[in-house]
């Protein structure tokens, strides 16, 4: 594996740098963009790291897996009459499908859905900010992990087009807490720093079976860990969750903090950072990175 990961990164590394750090999060637009790390961790504890693994970097979409595994442990099944689990086909960020089909989000990963599962965490948690801080802590094996709260300012500032979800939603009866304190909770995820060595920890329960090995404990049962994976498959991705199938085919979730997740069942977990993102919005080296990855040694689901 150190063979494989030494390779990878030699022949990716030129690759860095090629596209654009995401700059409509003006704090986000600081981020150096030549770095690029590589962590996989095996069900058996073992560790593999390369590069720029343990830098920490802005998790961003990357924590509506963890905002969804949260939902999913006390809601159950109950929790997909509010959020359905197709691809949407629109931009992250759309209005439109959300007014046509009524208020429900086409699934969890899209801004709306995700707001949706929020919506769904400020109604059990007495405080949901700190019950996802603790559970990526927990998963993680890294007590230090914490949100950066000048991104999560930046973020709320330009939250008009989130806010205009959420209200559209509440306006369907879709949204049951104050709008602007899902919201502030929901930014404050978004901002949340891991590196590549904790995420890789951390989403390893996807890898076996619902089953944390970091904290000895039984995440999600085996038949939700299978649902958060076939979701990551279709929608994890942005618009581009056809072709990561199509040219990765793993289970996968990138943040446009340039970090991606992607999932092995039964085997490994796998993140991937470099902050430079393509046209989908993802992080082209990352992606790069996974497709030679999963041909070289035929890890495809598929």
């Amino acid at each position: 594996m150190d063979t494989l990961l030494t390779k990878i990164y030699a022949d990716i590394l030129p690759l860095v740098g090629q596209g654009k750090v995401a700059d409509y999060i003006p704090a986000l637009a600081e981020v150096s963009p030549n770095q690029f790390g590589i962590a996989i961790y095996s069900n058996q504890g073992e560790l593999f790291q390369i590069g720029d693994a343990q830098v920490p970097f802005s998790i961003q979409s990357i924590s509506k897996v963890f905002s969804l595994t949260l939902a999913m442990k006390h809601y159950g099944d109950s929790m997909w009459q509010r959020v359905g689990r197709e691809p949407s086909g629109l931009p992250f960020n759309s209005l439109v499908q959300l007014e046509y089909e009524n208020g429900i989000p086409r699934n969890p990963f899209i801004n709306a859905g995700a707001l949706v599962v929020s919506d769904m965490n400020q109604s059990r948690f007495a405080s949901p900010h700190y019950a996802m801080r603790e559970f990526v802590r927990r998963v993680s094996g890294n007590s230090g992990v914490y949100s950066d709260q000048k991104v999560a300012r930046s973020e709320y500032e330009h939250r008009s087009r989130n806010a205009a979800m959420a209200y559209l939603m509440q306006s369907y009866g879709n949204f049951n807490n104050e709008v602007e304190s899902v919201l502030k909770n929901y930014f404050s995820n978004c901002a949340i720093r891991m590196s590549c060595v904790d995420l890789a920890k951390a989403f390893n329960f996807l890898a076996n079976k619902g089953f944390c090995q970091i904290s000895k404990e039984q995440i999600l049962d085996t038949h939700q860990a299978r649902q958060v994976n076939a979701l990551m498959a279709t929608s994890g991705l942005y618009d581009e969750a056809g072709n990561f199938a199509f040219q990765v085919g793993l289970p996968g979730k990138s943040g446009v903090g340039g970090g991606i997740v992607a999932i092995v069942p039964n085997r490994f977990s796998i993140c991937i950072w470099s902050p430079c993102l393509n046209k989908m919005g993802n992080s082209l080296a990352s992606v790069a990175a996974l497709e030679l990855m999963t041909q070289q040694i035929g890890w495809s689901v598929y």
